[in-house]
């Protein structure tokens, strides 16, 4: 071992030791509700991982945390890149909508929480892992992680619960609730408490970890990687696969306007005003792919991910700054040109004129436009005379062209950044001559 992993364990070991003994106490307190509803086997299991991750706190408070094998961290960072990353995080979307019925199960989303907190428990014992884990500006992203997920399995749940409620011909359950209360004193009264609480954990917080921050701004240093705040992330994320103008303007508007225009687009009037997942699928996923596919999946690539000159590095990876971003991405022009058809690429010369220019231009850049309307008109098209003839005959044709161009415009998202990992695609269309990248 590295004396640097011997100094980090040195410094980490007391934390994860506490650590380890705050999940065993969550787990022994969950083992004493499952008792009191006699299911002795669920509490007995509970027991019996408390007792093992009590006994964690205890060799870890002794200096000697339990720790990830060798050979498991390797093979999980050579499986580990950009492209196994986004499919698995879409796939895990998949999966969770497949599958919510299952997931919602509280045994079930316990177990899966004490599994996650165990490999985050184990995996900062690694020195390369806590170095960005850890760090103090990047501790409330991981506090982000988990409350994104206990928020989005509460709301499944209260989904999955109305379902099942109306397909048995019942109400939701929102339509029982009919107990009011005033605001003053009683909901009031209720907020003071949670300020008050918030109060004490951002005192203890600001005691507990050192403010990030750095030495006065220096035109002579700049920091490896120099990274934007966590809420920006997603946007620096997005300037490796589009242009400035498309990344930082176009694409964050459409996101941001596309996920409030899903109650004017979805002409379903059912599911107003309680959770369902059955009655408004569309909304659902779109919602799901748009936030937590898309826009939180950016923020973490671009915090835990993303190291010395914007490379990709697996999670127990060393940050190596000699480590080079791929630089050889061409656009879909010169692969067309060049790499399929062998032949040079179309030359513009603006001494004919302008018309001239811009047909050289096109002839140039025919196959990113031809892909472009294919994308964008011919698809659309194709989808309303097919597998979406019911949804465009009840849409109309302007809220279908509307719906359809968000939704292949959020597509187009990780279908580029695939493209960018696997063929070097720098841009479908490129026109330098009047700085139009797209």
């Amino acid at each position: 071992m590295h004396p640097e992993s011997h100094a980090l364990l040195a410094t980490t070991a007391w934390w994860l030791g506490w650590f380890y003994a705050a999940v065993a106490a969550l787990n022994a307190g969950a083992a004493v509700w499952a008792a009191r509803r006699h299911a002795w086997l669920r509490a007995a299991a509970w027991s019996a991982w408390g007792a093992g991750l009590a006994a964690a706190a205890w060799f870890s408070l002794a200096g000697h945390p339990p720790q990830l094998p060798e050979p498991f961290k390797q093979a999980c960072d050579d499986l580990l890149g950009p492209v196994t990353f986004t499919a698995g995080a879409l796939g895990l979307l998949a999966v969770g909508y497949v599958l919510r019925r299952w997931l919602v199960v509280p045994a079930v989303a316990w177990l899966l929480l004490n599994v996650s907190l165990v490999w985050l428990g184990l995996s900062l014992s690694d020195a390369h892992f806590a170095a960005i884990v850890a760090r103090p500006d990047n501790v409330p992203i991981v506090a982000m992680v988990y409350l994104l997920g206990f928020f989005t399995w509460a709301g499944t749940y209260q989904a999955v619960e109305n379902d099942r409620r109306l397909a048995r011909g019942q109400g939701p359950v929102e339509a029982d609730y009919r107990d009011e209360v005033l605001v003053w004193p009683d909901v009031i009264y209720l907020e003071l408490i949670g300020a008050i609480l918030a109060t004490v954990v951002l005192i203890v917080w600001s005691l507990l970890l050192r403010a990030p921050l750095e030495q006065p701004a220096n035109p002579a240093v700049t920091p490896n990687p120099a990274k934007a705040p966590w809420y920006f992330l997603g946007l620096q994320e997005l300037l490796v696969y589009f242009p400035p103008w498309l990344a930082g303007v176009i694409l964050p508007a459409l996101m941001i306007l596309g996920l409030m225009a899903i109650p004017y687009l979805d002409f379903n009037p059912r599911g107003n005003g309680y959770y369902t997942i059955a009655q408004r699928r569309f909304a659902y996923l779109t919602f799901q792919f748009g936030f937590l596919g898309l826009w939180v999946l950016l923020i973490l690539i671009g915090t835990f991910l993303r190291g010395p000159n914007w490379s990709f590095f697996g999670f127990y990876e060393a940050h190596d700054a000699q480590k080079m971003a791929d630089m050889t991405n061409v656009s879909l022009a010169e692969l067309f040109w060049v790499t399929a058809l062998g032949r040079e690429l179309p030359q513009v010369t603006a001494s004919h004129g302008m018309l001239v220019e811009l047909g050289q231009i096109a002839w140039r850049e025919a196959p990113g436009l031809a892909a472009l309307g294919l994308y964008y008109v011919a698809l659309p098209w194709l989808l309303a005379r097919t597998l979406l003839q019911g949804l465009a005959a009840k849409l109309g044709r302007t809220r279908y062209g509307v719906l359809t161009l968000l939704l292949l415009t959020m597509l187009a998202l990780p279908l580029k950044m695939i493209l960018v990992w696997t063929v070097h695609l720098s841009y479908v269309v490129n026109i330098p001559e009047y700085f139009f990248y797209f």
